[in-house]
């Protein structure tokens, strides 16, 4: 990051919320050394409970972008079979043996290689995102929802 930073923003690049002072606890705008929120602590402190039953509280989060492992394997395991069926129609077959019985006994080790380089190459994408992961201020709100009163009798 550089030493700029827009104001009514935090390191992270979030803007806090509506309302609030965005020139943090001391005062200064834009600098990461003043406000409680710029320092990283870990955590959520509770913010207060209004008089509807809502509380807040405020915490840090990561955030990153994980990989779906199932569609990459698949993925691999569909392109394994692919190239089965291309290494089994680029080379003459066998005439006791057929094409379709060759396809499947090659289909077997494609689709299997396929789907575990897939399954690697989404654990080194889960990897690199885990290294990618930005830390951002979060703001907690849950409501209680207040029981109605229901005035006269029940109908059947």
């Amino acid at each position: 990051m550089t030493d700029q930073q827009p104001q009514g923003t935090d390191p992270t690049g979030s803007t806090p919320p509506a309302g609030a002072d965005p020139a943090g606890a001391t005062g200064r705008a834009g600098t990461e050394s003043g406000s409680s929120r710029a320092t990283g602590q870990a955590g959520a402190t509770p913010a207060g409970t209004d008089s509807a039953g809502t509380s807040t509280s405020e915490g840090r989060v990561t955030m990153r972008r994980a990989p779906r492992y199932p569609r990459f394997i698949l993925l691999g395991a569909g392109l394994g079979a692919i190239v089965a069926y291309i290494l089994t129609a680029a080379f003459p077959i066998d005439p006791l043996v057929g094409f379709a019985a060759l396809f499947g006994y090659f289909a077997l080790i494609g689709v299997s290689a396929g789907a575990a380089i897939g399954g690697l190459i989404a654990i080194a994408l889960d990897t690199v995102a885990t290294r990618r992961a930005k830390t951002f201020g979060a703001e907690r709100t849950v409501v209680d929802p207040t029981p109605e009163d229901v005035e006269g009798d029940l109908e059947d």
